[in-house]
């Protein structure tokens, strides 16, 4: 069964959208492990700063359906389908990996090309998941985040107050581990 790694990500009213896609998420795909949550400036628009964390869980879903459900889920949590790419949104959900699975298509590229650009997508998943192989960089997610130059475009950790219980490095969600 593929480990699906997907980032989320908000810059409108983001503590609360972000709460409420850990839950859908967790509805939608069961056991899920969120990383910790991350403030960072907005990329390539000016706005509000984005909060993000990355989520993985396990299914027998095809990748398309996954895409379906967290368009659901973007939609659940007030982000209309024509948003546009470079603007404040109420969320985002992006596949980063799916399982080993490559893929070039214009609608789904896997692994996600920006995921060794973004440190709010590369920083939360070596959290989750360090010891995981990248499918086509040949390194594991750690040694790819300890490569990675942090400085044009740093992370600050949301205090703990500010993140849902799910979102707690290495805890299942509501397991009150």
């Amino acid at each position: 069964m593929p480990r699906v790694f997907v980032a989320a990500g908000s810059n409108v009213e983001p503590e609360h959208h972000l709460a409420r896609a850990a839950r859908l998420l967790e509805e939608e795909f069961g056991e899920v492990r969120c990383s910790p949550w991350y403030r960072n400036r907005a990329v390539g628009f000016e706005g509000e700063d984005f909060i993000n964390f990355v989520v993985g869980f396990d299914t027998e879903l095809p990748v398309t359906e996954v895409v379906t459900r967290l368009r659901a889920i973007e939609t659940a949590c007030g982000r209309p389908r024509d948003a546009p790419k470079w603007a404040p949104r109420t969320m985002d959900l992006d596949i980063l990996l799916y399982g080993d699975l490559v893929r070039d298509e214009p609608r789904l590229r896997l692994p996600r090309p920006d995921l060794l650009k973004r440190p709010y997508m590369l920083g939360p998943l070596a959290d989750i998941a360090p010891e995981l192989l990248h499918p086509t960089a040949g390194a594991s997610i750690a040694e790819l985040w300890q490569r990675f130059d942090r400085s044009a475009h740093p992370l600050e950790r949301v205090p703990a107050a500010l993140t849902s219980p799910r979102s707690a490095p290495h805890r299942s969600p509501g397991s009150g581990r």
